[in-house]
C-alpha cells in the first residue's frame, strides 16, 4: 500500500500554493506574449481571527476589514474588467477571484467608481479552501492601476507600489520601506534575500466600529525577483530592473475592538 502523502506544514499560516501544484502568479486573459501573470504578493494568514476571513462585511469579516484600510467592493456591485485566474494548490484548480476591491478615496459607498475611472490601488483576492490545502488564509494580487482612459494598465512599479501602500494602510504607517530600493543591485537576487526581507510592520484600523490590529511581515522566496511571466513586464520594469521584487507580505489581523451591540 502506498502511504498517504503527509500534509502540508501549517506553521506560516498558508500552505505555498507550488507544494500542491499551483503558483503565485495569476492566470491573465489574452496577454502578449501568451501566458503571462500578476504576483500574488500578499497574504492573509490563518492565525488572524476567523471573523477576518469571511468573505463577508458581517461580524468584523474580510470586505469590514479591506474598509478599515480604504478599500471597498465595486461601484454599485458592477464588476469591471476581465477575470483573473489562480490556483493555490489547494485541489480547486484556477477559479476566477472571489471578487476585486478597489481604493475608495474615502467614501465606502461610492469611492470605488472613482477609482474605476481615476485608477489607483486595487485588489484581486482568493481563499485558499480545497480539500488539498485548507488554510482559510486569503491570496491578495495587488497592484496600482492607471485610469481607465488608459486600459487600466498597471503604472511603473505598479506591483511592489500597490503591495507597499495597501501595508501602509493595514498598519496605519506615514511612510514605508523605499520600493524601489528593492529591486536595484546588489539585492537582484531571486529569491530576493537583501535586507528588507523579514521587515515587520504593525498598526491599527478601524470601520464601523470593528478596530483591527495587523501585523505585516515581508517573505522571500514564494515569488522571484524578475520580469519573467509578468504581465506588462516591459511597462512596469524601472530602469532596467525587473518588474517584480519577489517579496510578499503575510498580514495576520486580529480584532481588537467591537461595537458594543456586537458582545
Amino acid at each position: 500500500m502506498i502511504p498517504a502523502t503527509p500534509k502540508r506544514s501549517t506553521n506560516y499560516g498558508y500552505y505555498d500554493p507550488t507544494d500542491g501544484g499551483g503558483a503565485m502568479l495569476t492566470a491573465v486573459q489574452d496577454t502578449y506574449p501568451a501566458g503571462l501573470g500578476e504576483p500574488i504578493n500578499v497574504i492573509i494568514s490563518a492565525y488572524s481571527d476567523a471573523a477576518v476571513l469571511q468573505s463577508t462585511a458581517d461580524n468584523g469579516g474580510l470586505i469590514n476589514y479591506y474598509q478599515s484600510m480604504g478599500f471597498s467592493t465595486e461601484c454599485l456591485g458592477q464588476h469591471s474588467g476581465d477575470n483573473q485566474g489562480a490556483n493555490l494548490g489547494d485541489g480547486n484548480g484556477y477559479l476566477n477571484q472571489t471578487a476585486v476591491i478597489r481604493w475608495d478615496y474615502g467614501d465606502a459607498t461610492l469611492g470605488t467608481c472613482q477609482e474605476t475611472i481615476e485608477g489607483g490601488d486595487h485588489i484581486r483576492y482568493w481563499i485558499q479552501n480545497g480539500k488539498d490545502a485548507n488554510s482559510g488564509a486569503v491570496f491578495m494580487a495587488v497592484s496600482y492601476e492607471m485610469p481607465i482612459a488608459d486600459q487600466h494598465n498597471i503604472v511603473v512599479n505598479g506591483y511592489n507600489l500597490g503591495r507597499d501602500w495597501l501595508v501602509g494602510n493595514a498598519t496605519a504607517q506615514s511612510s514605508l520601506i523605499p520600493t524601489s530600493l528593492l529591486a536595484s543591485p546588489p539585492y537582484t537576487a531571486s529569491p530576493y534575500t537583501g535586507p528588507y526581507a523579514g521587515l515587520t510592520y504593525s498598526g491599527r484600523t478601524a470601520f464601523g466600529g470593528y478596530t483591527y490590529e495587523t501585523t505585516a511581515q515581508y517573505v522571500s522566496g514564494l515569488l522571484s525577483n524578475t520580469s519573467v511571466g509578468i504581465n506588462h513586464y516591459q511597462s512596469v520594469a524601472v530602469d532596467g530592473a525587473n518588474a517584480i521584487d519577489g517579496l510578499v507580505v503575510v498580514l495576520t489581523a486580529k480584532i481588537v475592538g467591537k461595537p458594543e451591540s456586537s458582545g
